[in-house]
């Protein structure tokens, strides 16, 4: 009951601190944070898959070493594919699994086990959200639950950002044509910009 509760915590602080966020960066990051306190793992990492290079980026992080992060990409068609078949991965030891794509990186890292859930908007999957842990863990079913629902949320709330950015965006451009037009008829005169030398009645307007 403890630890559900935990879950519970968690989940009611993440949508807390996400919904009044306006950056999906904001989002991922308070995402990686809280995942990583809640399960009191080594790292949390939230990708975004790069439909051009087919490669999954990294958007946020919390408790990894730069060098880990910057190992090289990550090919989300040919490894840990819960970014392409949209399900949770639970992999025990890093050290003794062909998934894995950096392994000896892994070890240097002090990662010993990665639990992967798939980021998912709108019925399509953006990305992935990971769990890394220092001690080897068998990843419960009540865990891969939680880090599903959080994923979710993420990815509700990053889409629901840049909608908001978007809309943000189109009304900037509508309320500058509409300042343009509105000087243009007020501001503007017929013969605005014509030397005074020249005669008016020549001027075609």
């Amino acid at each position: 009951m403890e630890k559900h509760a935990m879950y519970y915590d968690t989940i009611v602080k993440l949508t807390t601190a996400i919904s009044q966020c306006k950056d999906p960066e904001e989002v991922a990051w308070i995402t990686a944070e809280s995942v990583k306190t809640a399960f009191n793992a080594k790292g949390c990492s939230v990708l975004l898959v790069n439909r051009e290079t087919r490669e999954l980026g990294l958007v946020a992080s919390s408790g990894l070493s730069h060098e880990y992060l910057n190992k090289g990409p990550i090919h989300f068609m040919q490894t840990i594919r819960e970014a392409k078949d949209a399900v949770p991965i639970a992999i025990f030891d890093v050290m003794d699994d062909p998934r894995i794509e950096y392994p000896e990186q892994a070890k240097n890292e002090g990662i010993a086990s990665l639990l992967g859930v798939p980021i998912i908007s709108s019925n399509k999957i953006i990305g992935a959200m990971r769990v890394y842990t220092a001690e080897p863990w068998e990843f419960s079913h009540h865990d891969i639950n939680m880090a599903q629902a959080v994923a979710l949320i993420c990815g509700m709330a990053m889409e629901m950002c840049r909608m908001y950015k978007g809309y943000k965006t189109s009304i900037e451009i509508l309320k500058n044509m509409r300042d343009g037009d509105s000087y243009k008829s007020h501001k503007w005169t017929p013969y605005e910009g014509v030397p005074a030398s020249v005669d008016p009645s020549i001027c075609d307007y």
